[in-house]
C-alpha cells in the first residue's frame, strides 16, 4: 500500500486596501455603476483578483490583511506620517462593506491587528509561516514596500493588471531591481528617498537612483551617516544637517514583523464558499458574468416561481387549446413597473411560456391574421451574420402576450422563397395603427431592406429606452432582463458554439432548435417595453424617447444602408504621396538624431531623445514601467528647443493618418455595392450625441491641411450628383447664450455680428472695429472653452501665454458676461442637488460625483454638469432636424439622400437637378429644428461640392 503524499502548502496574504485602491482607479476612467447608482467598480476588481488567484494558482491556505482604523505606531513616532494623504474616496468607503462581505462569503479570515498596518500583520505572518515549514508563501500586493521581507520561501505575488501578467518577485528579482546585495538593503533605499504617498520624508536631494548608488557604496543610512565626510557638496550637507531624519525615514519604511498575531494555519485553510451568499451578493450587485464563471449553477427553484421572467403574473390555463386565441400570460404596465424582482433569477426551464414554431403556410396566415388585431407587437430577426449589408433572414419572432411567442423560419438558403414569405408578413410591417416594439431595433429595420420591406407605424426600441432612463450603464439585452426582469436568458453560445473558426450560424442549425431562443427574445423585449415605458413616463422621458430617438432609428437605418463612395483610387494616390511626406521626415528625424533608430519604438526613441541627446533637463518624465515618457504632451513641450520632437510629432500624425484612414477606409468598401457602411449608435455616449463605429467616419480629421485631404476621397454616386454639407454655425455657443439669457451675446447673434470679435471688445475694452486677430483668437478659446470649463492653467497652455495674463481674461470675461457666469453657478448647484443635469428636452446626464469630496472628481462631474446641459440640447437639436429632413425627402419623393452625420454637420447626396430645392429647405429645416426659450437663432451654413471636403 502506497502513501499519498499530503499537498505542498501554500499560502497566500492579501493586502487588502492596496488591492482595493489599485482596483478602483483601474475603473476610474470608465466606471462601473450598477442600477441602483452603486459605483462597483473596486468591487469588482477586488474580487475579480481574488477569484483568478484562486481559480489559477490553488493555495491550500489563504488570508486577507486589512490596515486598523484607527492611528498607527507609526503615527506615534512622527504625527505628519501620512499626513498628506487625500481621504478615502467615498466609492471606496462603500465598496468595503460589500467586499469584507465577498471575503467572508468565501470562507476566508480577515486579518487586522489595532495599531498596525496590513504590511506589518502579513510580514509576521509570513515569517512565522515560513517558520512553521510553509514552503510557498506570498505576499499578494503591488506595493515595493514589501521587497524588504522576500526570502527564499516567500515571494511577492503581483496579480495580473492592465493586461499586464501575474508576477512573482523572489530574491534575485529584488536584488536585480534595487541593484543591492543584500533583501534588507530595501529599507535603506526606502529611508532614503523617503516616500510622498506615506509623507515619510527621506533625505532631500535624494531620489532612488542616488539612493542605490549610495547603498552599494556604504552598504546601509547609518554607515553613510558615519562616512558623511566623504560626500561633496550639498550632498554632504544634507545627510548631515537631515541624518535623524533619514534615519527616522528608515524606521517607518520598516516592516514589522512582531506584531502581537497568533500564526494560526488551520484557521487560514481555504475552504468551499458560501455559494448562496456569493449569489445573494453578486446578483445584488449585478456581476453576471463573474457569478458565472465562479458559481457552480443556479439554484434550485423556489416552491413558487413566478411564471414568466420574474414577473408575478397568472400562468397559461392549462386547459389552454387554441394557437393564437387563448388568454395567455397578460398583466398590465402598471403592475409589471411595480413588481421588483426578488430571489434566485428565472430561467426558461423554470417559468410557464407557450412558444410556438410557426413552418406551414396556413399557420403563417393565422398568425398574420391575429398580429393584424394587435396594438404593439414586440418582434425579432435571426440571421445568418451580424454584418447588415451581407446577413440574411434565417427566422421572424412574434409576441404581443408576454410568455406567448411565435417564431418563422426563412428559406434563407432559396433567395426567391424567403423574399415570397417575407411578403407574406408585408401587412404587418406595414401598418400604421401597430407599434413594434424591438431590442436594437434599427438592425431588424437594416435587414428587413433588403427584402424590400420598410417599416411603417411607430416604434419602441427597449435599448434606446433603457439608455435614456440609465445612459452610463449596458443596454445589452441580457443584461436587461437581469437586472429588471431577474430573468437570465438563453445564451447564444449555448445554440452556436463560442467564438472561433468552429462556431456556427443560426443558418446552420434546424428552427425547431431556433425557436424557443428566438421567440425568448421577442418575449423579453416586450417585457422589457412593459418595465421601461411606466419609468420613461415617470421621470417626464417619454416624450423625449417617442419623438427623437424612436423616430430617429428608421433615419440612421436609411443612412446605414445607402452608405458613402470612396474614390478608392484617390485614396491609393494620397496614400503614396503621405508615404512620400512620412520618409523625408524619417531622414530628418535620424539627421538630427545623427542616428537611426525606430521611431515607433517609445523605448529607443526615449534613449535617443534623453539619454544620447540630452534633452528635458531635471524634467524628463518616466513611464511606470521605468521607460522614458514620449507621449504628445512631453513631446509638445520639448518642440519649442528641440526640432527633433516637432518632427516626431509631425511624423506619428502622418502615420495614423495613413495607417487608420487612408489605407483602411479602401478595405471596407463593401463588395455589394461599393460603398462604405458605418454604423451609427445611439445608445454610447453618455452627451446625447451619435457615435460611429465600423468605420469611425465622425474622425476624420479637418483641423489640418493633411487630414483634410481625406475628405476629398468621399464623392457623390456619380457625375449626376454632387455632396451637400449643412452645418449648425457655433450651435454650443448659441445655446449657451440663450440658456445664460446673456442680453450682449443675445443681441450679437441676433444682428448676425462675429461673436469672437464681439467678445474680444467686451473682454479687451476696445471699439469692435479695433479688435485685431490675436484678440480675436484669444477670445475665440475663450468663448469654446467657457462652455468645458477651461481653467486659468488651461487656457495659458493653449494661447502659449502667462496663467496671470489668462486669469485676467477669465476675469474680464466673466466681469462683462456675468449671466454666462451666474449659469454656470446655477448649473453646478442645481446638479448638486439632483445629481443629474438635464437637456432642453429633458435628457439627463447622471453627475453621482457631484457631491464628491474628492476634489479633483468633483471638479470633473461640475464641468459635465455645465457641458452637459449645452451639447446634450445640441445633440436633440441636430436628431430632430435629420427627422424633419428625412420625413420631408420621403414625403416630396426626392432622390436626395442622408448619408453622413459627423457631430453638427449632415451630409446628401444630391442629384444636380434638386440642388436648388433641397438646399434652402435642409437649411431652414435645420434652424428651426428645435427653437430655443430666448429666441437665439440657428445659423445653418451650406456648401456643394464634387467631394465632401469641396462641399465642406
Amino acid at each position: 500500500m502506497t502513501d499519498t503524499a499530503a499537498p505542498a502548502k501554500k499560502l497566500f496574504l492579501l493586502d487588502a486596501f492596496a488591492l482595493i485602491y489599485r482596483a478602483h482607479f483601474a475603473f476610474s476612467k470608465n466606471p462601473r455603476v450598477n442600477s441602483k447608482g452603486l459605483n462597483t467598480g473596486a468591487i469588482l476588481g477586488f474580487t475579480n483578483t481574488l477569484v483568478e488567484v484562486l481559480q489559477k494558482e490553488k493555495p491550500t491556505h489563504i488570508g486577507v490583511a486589512f490596515d486598523a482604523a484607527k492611528k498607527t505606531f507609526r503615527h506615534e513616532q512622527f504625527a505628519d506620517y501620512k499626513a498628506q494623504r487625500q481621504a478615502m474616496p467615498e466609492d471606496i468607503g462603500l465598496a468595503i462593506p460589500y467586499i469584507k462581505q465577498i471575503i467572508k462569503a468565501f470562507h476566508i479570515p480577515i486579518l487586522m491587528v489595532e495599531g498596525y498596518e496590513a504590511d506589518d500583520v502579513i510580514g509576521t505572518l509570513s515569517q512565522r509561516a515560513e517558520a512553521q515549514g510553509f514552503g510557498e508563501v506570498y505576499m499578494m500586493t503591488p506595493d515595493k514596500d514589501y521587497c524588504q521581507l522576500v526570502t527564499e520561501c516567500v515571494k511577492i505575488y503581483r496579480p495580473a493588471f492592465m493586461g499586464n501578467a501575474a508576477e512573482v518577485l523572489d530574491v534575485a528579482h529584488v536584488l536585480q531591481r534595487f541593484e543591492i546585495e543584500r533583501v534588507e538593503q530595501v529599507i535603506d533605499i526606502l529611508g532614503l528617498q523617503g516616500d510622498a504617498s506615506d509623507n515619510i520624508p527621506g533625505i532631500p536631494g535624494i531620489g532612488e537612483k542616488t539612493a542605490k548608488k549610495l547603498v552599494q557604496e556604504f552598504g546601509s543610512v547609518e554607515n553613510l551617516i558615519a562616512n558623511v565626510d566623504k560626500l561633496k557638496g550639498k550632498q554632504q550637507e544634507n545627510v548631515r544637517n537631515f541624518a535623524e531624519q533619514g534615519l527616522m525615514s528608515k524606521e517607518l519604511a520598516t516592516i514589522h514583523v512582531n506584531v502581537p498575531i497568533e500564526f494560526e494555519a488551520d484557521k487560514l485553510v481555504l475552504d468551499k464558499p458560501d455559494e448562496d451568499e456569493l449569489r445573494r451578493l453578486f446578483d445584488e450587485l449585478e456581476f453576471r458574468q463573474l457569478a458565472a464563471r465562479v458559481l457552480s449553477g443556479p439554484a434550485a427553484p423556489t416552491s413558487t416561481p413566478p411564471p414568466s421572467r420574474g414577473a408575478r403574473r397568472p400562468a397559461v390555463p392549462a386547459a389552454q387549446q387554441s394557437l393564437f386565441d387563448g388568454p395567455g400570460i397578460t398583466a398590465s404596465s402598471a403592475e409589471l413597473a411595480e413588481l421588483e424582482p426578488s430571489g434566485p433569477r428565472r430561467t426558461l426551464a423554470d417559468v410557464p411560456h407557450h412558444y410556438h414554431l410557426i413552418d406551414t403556410p396556413e399557420a403563417r396566415k393565422s398568425l398574420l391574421k391575429h398580429l393584424l388585431k394587435q396594438k404593439e407587437v414586440s418582434f425579432d430577426t435571426e440571421t445568418t451574420g451580424l454584418d447588415t449589408m451581407t446577413a440574411r433572414l434565417v427566422g421572424l419572432s412574434f409576441c404581443w402576450l408576454p410568455g406567448e411567442a411565435y417564431y418563422v423560419p426563412v428559406p434563407h438558403a432559396d433567395a426567391a422563397a424567403a423574399q415570397a414569405l417575407v411578403d407574406e408578413f408585408c401587412p404587418f410591417f406595414e401598418a400604421e395603427h401597430i407599434l413594434k416594439i424591438g431590442q436594437n431595433i434599427k438592425y431588424d429595420l437594416t435587414i428587413l431592406k433588403h427584402y424590400g420591406v420598410e417599416i411603417r407605424g411607430e416604434l419602441f426600441d427597449t435599448m434606446l429606452a433603457h439608455y435614456l432612463l440609465e445612459p452610463d450603464m449596458r443596454h445589452n439585452m441580457d443584461v436587461l432582463a437581469e437586472t429588471y426582469l431577474h430573468y437570465t436568458p438563453v445564451s447564444i453560445t449555448e445554440l452556436i458554439g463560442p467564438k472561433g473558426k468552429n462556431q456556427k450560424t443560426m443558418a446552420d442549425l434546424p428552427p425547431a432548435e431556433v425557436s424557443d431562443y428566438a421567440c425568448e427574445d421577442a418575449d423579453v423585449t416586450l417585457q422589457l417595453k412593459h418595465v421601461f415605458e411606466p419609468k420613461l413616463k415617470a421621470l417626464n422621458q417619454l416624450d423625449l424617447l417617442n419623438e427623437v430617438e424612436n423616430p430617429l432609428v428608421p433615419v440612421l437605418a436609411a443612412i446605414e444602408y445607402e452608405g458613402v463612395k470612396i474614390d478608392s483610387v484617390a485614396m491609393g494616390e494620397y496614400s503614396a504621396e503621405l508615404q512620400g511626406y512620412i520618409t523625408e521626415l524619417e531622414q530628418q528625424i535620424f539627421a538630427a538624431a545623427g542616428e537611426e533608430f525606430n521611431i515607433g519604438s517609445p523605448k529607443q526613441l526615449g534613449e535617443v531623445l534623453f539619454d544620447r541627446m540630452g534633452l528635458g533637463g531635471n524634467k524628463i518624465k518616466k513611464t511606470k514601467t521605468g521607460q522614458y515618457a514620449t507621449g504628445e504632451e512631453v513631446l509638445s513641450q520639448l518642440a519649442s528647443d528641440a526640432p527633433i520632437a516637432g518632427l516626431i510629432l509631425e511624423h506619428r500624425q502622418l502615420t495614423k493618418l495613413r495607417s487608420t484612414y487612408v489605407e483602411a477606409l479602401p478595405q471596407l468598401v463593401c463588395e455589394l455595392d461599393g460603398r462604405v457602411h458605418t454604423s451609427f449608435n445611439q445608445a454610447v455616449t453618455a452627451t446625447g450625441r451619435l457615435s460611429s463605429t465600423n468605420p469611425n467616419l465622425q474622425n476624420i480629421p479637418i483641423r489640418t491641411e493633411k487630414g483634410r485631404e481625406i475628405r476629398k476621397a468621399f464623392v457623390p454616386r456619380d457625375a449626376d450628383h454632387v455632396l451637400l454639407a449643412a452645418d449648425y454655425s457655433q450651435i454650443e455657443l448659441r445655446i449657451m447664450a440663450d440658456f445664460s439669457g446673456d442680453a450682449t451675446m443675445i443681441e450679437a447673434f441676433r444682428l448676425g455680428q462675429d461673436i469672437h470679435a464681439s467678445t474680444a471688445s467686451k473682454v479687451f475694452g476696445v471699439e469692435l472695429n479695433e479688435v485685431d486677430g490675436e484678440m480675436r483668437r484669444k477670445a475665440k478659446t475663450v468663448n469654446f472653452g467657457i462652455i468645458y470649463g477651461i481653467s486659468a492653467f488651461g487656457l495659458a497652455q493653449r494661447l502659449g501665454i502667462s496663467r496671470k495674463e489668462a486669469t485676467d481674461i477669465i476675469d474680464a470675461y466673466f466681469q462683462e458676461f456675468s449671466a454666462v457666469k451666474q449659469f454656470m453657478d446655477d448649473s453646478i448647484n442645481k446638479a448638486r442637488e439632483l445629481e443629474y443635469a438635464e437637456t432642453l428636452l429633458g435628457r439627463r446626464r447622471y453627475l453621482r460625483d457631484i457631491n464628491s469630496r474628492n476634489a479633483t472628481l468633483r471638479g470633473y462631474t461640475e464641468r459635465n454638469a455645465i457641458n452637459a446641459p449645452i451639447q446634450g440640447t445640441a445633440a436633440d437639436i441636430i436628431k430632430k432636424a435629420m427627422i424633419d429632413i428625412h420625413h420631408w425627402l420621403v414625403d416630396q419623393k426626392l432622390g436626395t439622400r442622408m448619408i453622413l452625420q459627423v457631430h453638427d454637420e449632415l451630409v446628401f447626396d444630391v442629384p444636380k437637378e434638386e440642388l436648388a430645392v433641397v438646399t434652402p429647405k435642409i437649411k431652414e429645416l435645420m434652424a428651426n429644428a428645435l427653437l430655443l426659450p430666448h429666441g437665439v437663432p440657428l445659423e445653418v451654413e451650406a456648401g456643394t461640392g464634387s467631394n465632401w471636403l469641396q462641399a465642406h
